[in-house]
């Protein structure tokens, strides 16, 4: 083939390449108009990754015309549906979620909130193996359907933690980490063989705590003991009619089946979907003129600069908080923090600006799945901290280190001459490992940050820094916990939080008022052709997204304030 021909195929596919941004662009910014009947139901699909909030994903807004799903999207309009009079039930359709409790706690909470109108909700359940956090949301809803081929599995949370330090010297690299203290274990998995005292007594408490939530929340919803749900969890598996006489389902339908009885029950004959429905605008009876709230997102890891695709950026969010603070219409400010944590100084950058927007306004932070070390850190100095009873949060604690790659690169063959001004010039080299003296120096300078952590924590919690060093040492708690040591202030979701800064404002509970969120949504077009902080979204792995993320903190981060990576089990 010619190369002009290869040319023209490049040019043919670059243009066909902007057509179908120009439809993806015409589609989202001309949409067409959507009405919704008098007699609908919506209908939301639960499946998949669930993100705080989302933004537009560059290949399924290219060619699928889609958008991925986020906790916001799904919290707003079940909120929107319970004062639309055209609205008639929910029907949530679950399955497999890929997130933690914490947000699903959310979405429970705002079904359960739902539920308050009169109206009724519905979980139709066709197949759920290893199902525990989607039937624990489930059972939010006045009856739980499942397919009567489905297998219902709620086998309790539970897995395995793996540790790769003899899998790390087989290759010939070393992990170096100092860390205060005994529980700030996020490079455990690479420094230990096995879980250390500390580590395992953190977990078994943090998990123990979430499945105790777990099992009371459906004792109450199912009207059953709670031995009686521990039975049923350690029989663990379920097919249809079992299911039924199990008390754990309602009926067992098809879906005609189901689609009728929501004509006959709740009169709701029209589907209306999330993603129409989203762009439906329902003004409550009982707005708030002139009022508006701040609901700043802050999701991924914490890092210096301008915001990347689920990554804080240090400039990019304090540069939100700031503009909410000098907006005279925000009364005041709810922050929605799921962070693990990250950069020392890029924390307390956005901790800065949470300081000087609470002597103005009211501040209040709302934590989902994970909020803690760095994470807790932007956010202990507002009035009021909201947790979820299984959000992960405190690990108050500091680590550094590296990795000593020098076994791996004799076995590769790569050799190395040292060129350096200054005796500690190669500390962070990854040609050779660290000194007795420089381990002593790292431990030094995060002991200093680690002061000045509990300092800012017993300042922002109305403790001192004794009380604070008791609750820290890296230790992380779930959010029931947390509020029993007065880290978190109440236990709930961004309802909660919302409801605390109104009051905080002067504002009756009972009044509406609107929301300015951050980031802006924005359609396909203009992220993809905007600013710096702009996120698209490249389909990868979500546990890869998590390696990239933490490879980049440790390639331009020397300290960190960073919880364990793999506090995750199903």
């Amino acid at each position: 083939m010619k190369r002009g021909t290869y040319i023209l195929i490049i040019v043919l596919v670059f243009l066909a390449l902007i057509i179908a941004a120009a439809v993806s662009f015409f589609v989202w910014e001309v949409k067409r108009p959507v009405t919704v009947k008098s007699d609908s139901y919506l209908e939301i699909n639960l499946s998949g990754q669930i993100l705080e909030v989302s933004s537009p994903d560059f290949f399924s807004s290219l060619f699928l015309g889609i958008r991925p799903a986020s906790l916001h999207d799904i919290w707003t309009n079940i909120r929107k549906a319970k004062t639309d009079g055209r609205i008639g039930c929910l029907l949530l359709r679950l399955n497999v979620l890929v997130c933690d409790w914490a947000k699903v706690s959310e979405i429970r909470d705002a079904v359960l909130d739902f539920r308050k109108s009169g109206k009724k909700a519905y979980a139709y359940i066709e197949d759920g193996m290893d199902f525990d956090k989607e039937y624990y949301l489930a059972t939010a809803c006045d009856e739980i359907v499942l397919h009567p081929l489905g297998m219902l599995g709620i086998n309790g949370i539970g897995g395995y933690a793996p540790f790769m330090k003899k899998s790390l010297a087989k290759l010939g690299i070393r992990a170096e980490f100092e860390h205060i203290e005994e529980y700030k274990t996020a490079y455990n998995q690479f420094t230990e063989e096995g879980f250390t005292p500390a580590h395992k007594e953190m977990l078994e408490s943090l998990f123990g705590d979430i499945f105790d939530e777990y099992v009371r929340s459906v004792a109450r919803a199912r009207n059953k003991t709670e031995d009686d749900v521990r039975g049923l969890i350690d029989k663990g598996f379920f097919q249809g009619e079992q299911a039924l006489a199990a008390g754990l389902v309602d009926q067992v339908l098809y879906e005609d089946e189901l689609l009728e009885r929501l004509r006959k029950e709740s009169r709701s004959d029209h589907r209306i979907g999330l993603e129409d429905y989203n762009r439906v605008g329902v003004t409550p009876a009982n707005l708030v003129p002139g009022k508006r709230i701040a609901l700043i997102y802050a999701v991924g890891p914490i890092l210096p600069g301008e915001s990347l695709p689920q990554m804080i950026g240090s400039t990019t969010l304090a540069r939100w908080i700031k503009a909410a603070r000098e907006d005279a219409s925000i009364a005041a400010d709810v922050m929605r923090i799921d962070s693990p944590g990250g950069a020392v100084v890029a924390s307390d950058v956005i901790w800065r600006e949470v300081v000087l927007t609470r002597k103005l306004k009211p501040f209040v932070v709302s934590m989902s799945d994970v909020a803690g070390s760095g994470g807790y850190w932007i956010a202990m100095a507002a009035q009021k901290i909201v947790a979820q009873p299984q959000t992960l949060t405190g690990s108050i604690g500091v680590l550094s280190g590296k990795f000593d790659m020098s076994g791996l690169y004799e076995k590769l063959g790569v050799t190395s001459e040292k060129l350096a001004f200054g005796k500690k010039a190669d500390i962070f080299t990854s040609f050779r490992g660290l000194t007795a003296e420089e381990r002593a120096l790292l431990k030094k300078q995060i002991l200093w940050i680690y002061d000045r952590f509990l300092a800012k924590a017993a300042e922002g919690r109305g403790m001192t820094k004794d009380e604070v060093n008791g609750l820290g040492r890296g230790r992380v708690w779930t959010g029931r916990q947390a509020q029993e040591r007065k880290l978190v202030d109440e236990i709930g979701g961004i309802q909660v939080a919302l409801r605390l800064a109104k009051e905080l404002a002067g504002i009756s509970p009972d009044r509406e008022v609107r929301l300015n969120v951050w980031p802006k949504k924005r359609s396909f077009w203009s992220a993809f052709l905007g600013r710096p902080e702009s996120e698209i979204r490249l389909p990868i792995d979500p546990k890869l997204r998590k390696g990239i993320e933490l490879f980049r903190l440790l390639e331009n981060e020397r300290i960190w304030a960073l919880m364990p990576t793999a506090l995750s089990l199903e």
